[in-house]
């Protein structure tokens, strides 16, 4: 009975320590449920309209509006004491910026023994023209999904599409498609008169191109290159092009040895720089605090363009993504008010060039302040002030048990008036379309809060006065919540055995 009584009472410390909704059966300290109640619509609409106003530009990267935007964020860590954990002791992360423009004279290529000359037979149609890539090729015919058994022929070599004839532009998703299932780079057999072959090469050659790094090797390049060269490049391996292109299916056709070289080259026309914000909450737990939540949104849009009807050229994106870059900062202020901070550390980012391919989030996840193993999730907000009031989206609940945490926080949490729902577009792939995925590619377990898009995403009507307010406060609740259960459970979040082959061994999505 004694041994009993002991194993009851340290079972109740252990519940009453842990600020746990799901161990103490939702019974949460009169600290917690402040900080929660701290996060309120009139503090959410003040600090949108700051950073989703005309005088922010449209926060495109780079930008001074953008840097205008993190420096406010920046002050807002340090006003609520946050320690940076960005460069130098500061709370910004810098990463390079390069311009790049195609440099034809010094770039080069041979396939199947043929000298390639670049304008007048191939072209670059993706990615930055900078690298050297040698293989054997082998050519896919017909379009469709990519088996394992195709998947299997073309990793680690060049693929020459020959069922693309429309050109790369029309074809992306399935060059994509290629990329991911191996292959080095694609090279699309294009169908192109003269004039449209011309014009399209002038425009490409004039055309800047940015990415993040510093002077290394492009890894997503992609080609064009005409159909009669190709003809005459296969003829001489007793291959014919125009048989092979109503290909039913995906085929991989083994060539015979042929390989090719191909060395685009790019003349340098800028190099800039552009900032994430990190803040660092450290951790009450001394075993426990070595590990850290990362909570992220990302705080650029895409700057100034075409004008609307109303002569707005002016993108502020209100919903994409000051919505969750403000949800992120409220949680920030939330924790950082609590006077018991949780277990585990936490690193609130706010990360920029997101609309540009994931760049700020890519170099944090190769460049962290901490050990990146020792990060143990990543809830990402992306777009929550928009749609339906009743319900979240919530990506990537299936891929590790941070899925089944969640559905338990909304279970103790009827107040939020929220349900965490599954992925309702899988075939728009938003898994891999923002910033979780940089983290979920070093093996981290994430989570991504979205709302889904709407008829005014990616147009100057993004405006803060078509945020629903109550509604994102409400989600950024939510994620406050399942970050504090996260953060005091003494077991890290685990992935879905499957999944974790799939999304981090096998690189699905890159």
């Amino acid at each position: 009975m004694k041994q009993l009584v002991v194993w009851c009472t340290l079972l109740c410390l252990s519940a009453c320590d842990s600020e746990s909704t799901l161990v103490d059966g939702g019974q949460l300290s009169e600290d917690v449920l402040a900080a929660a109640t701290s996060i309120t619509e009139s503090d959410y609409l003040e600090k949108i309209s700051i950073i989703a106003h005309d005088s922010m530009g449209g926060r495109d990267t780079p930008s001074e509006g953008l840097n205008k935007t993190a420096n406010w964020i920046a002050s807002e860590f340090e006003r609520m004491g946050l320690s940076p954990g960005g460069d130098d002791g500061s709370f910004m992360q810098y990463y390079p910026i390069e311009t790049l423009r195609p440099a034809r004279g010094l770039s080069s290529a041979e396939m199947g023994g043929k000298g390639l000359v670049f304008g007048e037979e191939i072209v670059v149609v993706n990615g930055v023209g900078q690298a050297d890539i040698q293989g054997d090729v082998v050519v896919v015919a017909g379009l469709g999904d990519v088996t394992e058994s195709v998947a299997s022929s073309i990793d680690g070599k060049i693929v020459l599409a020959v069922s693309m004839a429309e050109g790369y532009r029309t074809h992306r998703r399935a060059v994509s498609d290629l990329r991911r299932a191996g292959a080095l780079t694609v090279l699309v057999s294009v169908e192109k008169n003269d004039q449209v072959w011309n014009t399209g090469s002038e425009v490409l050659a004039a055309r800047n191109t940015m990415r993040i790094g510093s002077g290394g090797s492009s890894s997503n390049v992609a080609f064009e290159i005409r159909d009669a060269v190709v003809g005459e490049i296969l003829s001489g391996y007793g291959m014919d092009l125009y048989s092979m292109r109503n290909t039913r299916g995906v085929e991989a056709i083994e060539t015979g040895g042929m390989q090719a070289a191909l060395s685009p080259r790019s003349d340098m026309v800028k190099q800039e720089s552009a900032p994430n914000v990190v803040g660092i909450l450290e951790g009450s737990d001394p075993d426990l605090r070595g590990e850290y939540i990362a909570y992220s949104a990302h705080m650029d849009h895409v700057g100034i363009g075409r004008p609307n009807l109303d002569l707005d050229s002016i993108y502020n994106g209100a919903d994409d993504d000051a919505s969750g870059t403000i949800g992120i900062v409220e949680i920030a202020e939330a924790f950082a008010s609590m006077e018991v901070k949780p277990k585990r550390s936490s690193i609130f980012l706010l990360v920029s060039g997101e609309e540009k391919g994931l760049w700020g989030s890519a170099f944090f996840a190769d460049n962290p302040p901490v050990p990146v193993d020792q990060i143990v999730a990543n809830l990402n907000a992306d777009m929550i002030g928009r749609n339906w009031s009743d319900t979240v989206v919530v990506i990537g609940k299936e891929h590790s048990d941070l899925g089944s945490t969640l559905n338990q926080v909304g279970d103790v949490h009827p107040e939020l008036g929220l349900a965490p729902i599954d992925d309702i577009w899988p075939e728009e792939r938003f898994y891999f379309r923002s910033d979780h995925y940089n983290f979920a590619r070093k093996g981290i377990p994430v989570l991504f809060f979205f709302s889904g898009v709407h008829e005014d995403y990616h147009q100057p009507s993004d405006e803060v006065e078509l945020i629903d307010t109550e509604k994102a406060t409400r989600i950024s609740k939510m994620i406050f919540y399942l970050g504090n259960e996260v953060a005091n459970n003494p077991m890290r979040p685990e992935w879905n055995p499957d999944s974790y082959q799939e999304i981090v061994v096998e690189g699905a999505g890159r």
